[in-house]
């Protein structure tokens, strides 16, 4: 039986053969938007678009951003909005990267973006971008068995160095240097010298040394690039005749030499550079060859896959039986040293509550599948300490890199752990996007009632246990003799209304 079944989830896709689907990727760079459909399991990528955005452009020291890159992006996504705006909302996945990781406060952005592009956008981790980047990788060029391989992409504003075989990855970072950033940090004048580079250099290299030493031992068997940034260096040592669209040892210093011949950016010269490339260009170079020097590369290859095509891979997990939140999930509780038998009954009455609910409550199956994460680790926090093992367990939800998880996903397991028991805290919730406010209440209500239900940890099943929703309200039904036999528990469930209205859900107790 797989992870999902065993856990309650109905291992039935929501994606079916023919279905369109698409990738938005809100580069600090550029905007990409990949749309495809599945056809027999497999993507066939039936539209792509791209836009220069430099949102990283009008990101300032101090988390904000400019009205000029707000509204290029905002212009951008009301484009991309209109293309698939027939599609529904499980068949779409927009994902921010770095800048607006990096915004003071992201949700006033966020807010605007998802009102122009028409779907919801999700905020990842470095390190969730550099699992997204690998898999889209590995699945344009299948790895050989047992092969491990190195992935570089260099973004606007970072750049992920991923270690992997097969479709797996093994290590991940994420380095907050990319074209875009390391221009204006190194560059801003528009003046370009070779003492500067040999500064810059040095401090890049800095960043590479933090973990050159643990991936050179290692080891792979093959480079490639990922993103813009490798591909259009690799067409520029084709355009010089250097190599045949590879990066090598040999031919970067050749490539940045003759970008160092220009005095200013505005003059550099390079065959086979795409002219709106040309302002961020010299950073791209720059953070490049700091990761040929430091990991010792000698040979990259380029790939025309990037994060977009990894997120629509794992659309495809999310959407069948394997998704890939349900091993990240999974190895917290082993990680953790859950009780699995506690879980389990946690799990199975709250989705017996939540079914019951649903309809009324307009929750879905995203929602659905939250609650049963949450159940599963709702304990986590005991590992910690007993005493407010509830806040342990959020700050491990929110604070952890749970590969799979968008910043938003975790933010929303971690409120629903953190009201689980006791009081109700308001700062959990408001984190959120307004658009999950009112689920994760709801949901963290449910969550509250099935653990507080099995507080004893007793493995007989709840007889005559029934729900029913009407607006902001829950009415529980429970067999009386059955809660006549357990005092505590009537006790708690009696006192229970006062702590769930901080969910601002209203609950009555029949039985």
């Amino acid at each position: 039986m797989n992870r999902s079944a065993a856990y309650g989830r109905a291992p039935t896709a929501l994606l079916q053969d023919g279905d369109a689907m698409a990738a938005i990727d809100l580069g600090s760079n550029s905007f990409h938007m990949v749309v495809a459909r599945t056809v027999l399991g497999q993507l066939r990528i039936i539209d792509r678009l791209r836009e220069a955005v430099r949102l990283a452009d009008g990101l300032d020291a101090r988390g904000g951003l400019s009205a000029d890159a707000r509204q290029r992006a905002l212009d951008c996504l009301s484009r991309f909005g209109e293309r698939i705006r027939d599609l529904p909302a499980h068949g779409v996945r927009a994902i921010a990267t770095n800048t607006v990781r990096a915004l003071r406060d992201p949700q006033v952005f966020l807010s605007d973006a998802e009102a122009a592009l028409g779907h919801g956008i999700e905020v990842v981790s470095g390190r969730e971008e550099a699992r997204l980047i690998y898999l889209g990788v590995a699945h344009a060029q299948p790895p050989k068995p047992e092969q491990r391989r190195l992935v570089i992409d260099i973004g606007g504003g970072s750049t992920e160095c991923i270690i992997g075989s097969g479709f797996d990855t093994i290590e991940r970072e994420s380095l907050q240097i990319g074209c875009v950033a390391s221009t204006r940090r190194f560059f801003g004048n528009g003046k370009l010298s070779k003492k500067r580079w040999k500064d810059a250099l040095t401090e890049i290299e800095a960043e590479f040394q933090q973990f050159a030493g643990l991936y050179r031992a290692l080891g792979w068997q093959e480079a490639i690039g990922s993103s813009g940034t490798n591909k259009a260096i690799g067409e520029i040592c084709a355009a010089m005749k250097l190599t045949k669209g590879a990066v090598t040892a040999e031919a970067l210093p050749i490539v940045r030499d003759r970008l160092l011949a220009a005095d200013r950016i505005e003059d550099i010269d390079l065959p086979g550079l795409p002219e709106d490339r040309k302002a961020i260009i010299a950073g791209g170079i720059l953070v490049l060859e700091a990761a040929f020097e430091t990991l010792g590369l000698k040979k990259m290859q380029v790939s025309k896959a990037a994060m977009r095509e990894g997120v629509l891979y794992d659309m495809l997990g999310r959407g069948g039986v394997d998704d890939p939140r349900d091993a990240s999930i999974d190895a917290l509780m082993q990680r953790y040293g859950n009780d699995r038998a506690q879980a389990q009954r946690v799990v199975d009455t709250a989705l017996q509550l939540f079914d019951q609910v649903a309809a009324k409550w307009n929750l879905g199956e995203d929602e659905r599948r939250m609650l049963i994460w949450a159940a599963r680790v709702h304990e986590i926090g005991l590992a910690i300490a007993h005493s407010q093992y509830h806040v342990h367990g959020a700050y491990i939800l929110e604070h952890s890199d749970i590969a799979g998880f968008s910043r938003q996903e975790q933010l929303f397991l971690a409120a629903l752990v953190r009201n689980h028991r006791r009081n109700v805290s308001n700062k959990s919730l408001e984190v959120l996007p307004d658009r999950l406010l009112a689920p994760a209440r709801r949901c963290a209500a449910v969550l509250r009632l099935a653990v507080l239900l099995h507080r004893s940890h007793e493995a007989e099943s709840i007889p005559k246990l029934t729900a029913r929703a009407s607006g902001n309200a829950i009415a529980l039904s429970l067999s009386k003799s059955w809660l006549d036999e357990r005092p505590l528990l009537r006790s708690d469930l009696e006192h229970e209304p006062e702590g769930i209205a901080g969910l601002a859900i209203d609950l009555q107790i029949e039985g």
